[in-house]
């Protein structure tokens, strides 16, 4: 189990490190809008757009590594004070919490991007993207983010009990 879980924390901590990168397209893409908009005379009608559904998987596909890492907002009165069996077991609270937040978002999400999947699902803008890409990493995300949870519930177990 606990090989499992490390297989979970690498491959969210592979997709954040690839994800991190998608900021530097989402910046070169409102470059060029700027760029065609204010000194060319000609605003394009697809890059702040594409940016915008770039941006969906930038943010979702990190969150999952984020959790591992501890990186989310958390009001840590209590818990920074915590030791011992006390501390393990408000981080067992979060976990189960956090995978239960994952898998609700997981079971109304999932039903979106099936939708829009099936009805060919466009923005109806200027530019008319498909949206179902854009869609399926809220569910992705979500249920990474559930996984990431467990495991990391995983190895709190797998941790020498404290005194």
């Amino acid at each position: 189990m606990s090989k499992l879980a490390r297989f979970i924390t690498a491959l969210n901590r592979a997709l954040f490190h690839m994800m991190k990168w998608l900021v530097y397209i989402i910046v070169l893409l409102m470059l060029w809008e700027v760029i065609s908009r204010y000194f060319l005379a000609h605003p394009t009608s697809w890059a702040p757009e594409l940016a915008t559904l770039i941006f969906g998987p930038f943010f979702l596909l990190g969150g999952p590594y984020l959790l591992h890492l501890g990186g989310h907002v958390a009001v840590d009165i209590v818990s920074a004070k915590a030791t011992g069996l006390f501390a393990r077991l408000l981080q067992i609270v979060g976990l189960v919490l956090a995978a239960a937040f994952g898998l609700i978002l997981l079971w109304f999400s999932l039903p979106l991007f099936l939708q829009s999947f099936s009805y060919g699902e466009t923005s109806y803008s200027a530019w008319n993207p498909v949206l179902w890409p854009a869609k399926a990493f809220l569910p992705l995300a979500a249920l990474l983010l559930a996984l990431q949870a467990l495991a990391d519930a995983v190895q709190i177990f797998a941790r020498p009990k404290p005194a």
